[in-house]
């Protein structure tokens, strides 16, 4: 099969890390879901995991349109990713929301722009995929709710934030060293140019970080949180 420009090395990486990104929101979402206070936050909760499921298989099936197995794919980022949420684990049912607005939010912005910088039909795949379903009003809506009924939570759900951002970043760092190809991509949009390598690629991916305190700070507030 003639995969053309579209599979590069770099696309079939972004595609295979988001992959798993997406079966993993799956799960959390589905185990968030279990833990729910109310009947109504289990179903919101699945709902919206049902979406990332729906994701996860758009992305195994245009892997496979491009000739590649979607295993071999994500097999890569199965431990970083691991870690990641292994150094990260919530310790409450709140915990676990924020981790999933604030990380998985960070992580998306992220996927973005480096979907960006690929052909077209990646960058409109990826867009579709990363398309909020929802969960950002419920998560913000049900933190917020929460700090308004007891303020204390502010304070500690505040540093679980920023605790993510800076996990979020050295796993973006760990992700960078293993596949080259992936961050190239950002060198090339910092105008290090494509064969950068090492070091020119690890200091764009801190630059991209660092462009999305923005973002990051907005989805604070949203949350009744502070930076």
């Amino acid at each position: 099969m003639n995969q053309g420009p579209s599979a590069s090395p770099g696309v079939i990486d972004l595609l295979g890390l988001l992959a798993y990104a997406e079966l993993g929101s799956f799960f959390r979402l589905a185990g968030d879901a279990v833990l729910a206070p109310s009947l109504r936050s289990k179903g919101q909760l699945a709902a919206l995991a049902a979406a990332e499921q729906a994701h996860y298989q758009v992305l195994r099936d245009r892997l496979e349109e491009l000739g590649v197995d979607p295993e071999a794919a994500m097999e890569p980022f199965v431990a970083p990713l691991d870690a990641w949420h292994e150094r990260t684990a919530p310790q409450s049912w709140l915990e676990s929301l924020v981790k999933t607005y604030v990380g998985d939010g960070i992580a998306g912005d992220f996927y973005r722009k480096v979907a960006a910088l690929a052909d077209e039909e990646t960058r409109t795949l990826v867009e579709g995929v990363l398309a909020e379903t929802g969960r950002a009003e419920f998560v913000s809506g049900t933190v917020r709710a929460a700090v308004e009924e007891t303020p204390v939570l502010a304070g500690r759900l505040s540093l679980w934030a920023r605790r993510l951002v800076g996990e979020a970043l050295s796993q973006a760092q760990s992700v960078a060293v293993a596949r080259p190809e992936l961050a190239a991509l950002l060198a090339r949009d910092a105008g290090d140019g494509a064969d950068s390598g090492g070091l020119g690629d690890l200091a764009a991916v801190s630059r991209m970080f660092a462009s999305l305190t923005d973002r990051h700070a907005a989805r604070l507030e949203a949350m009744g949180l502070t930076a």
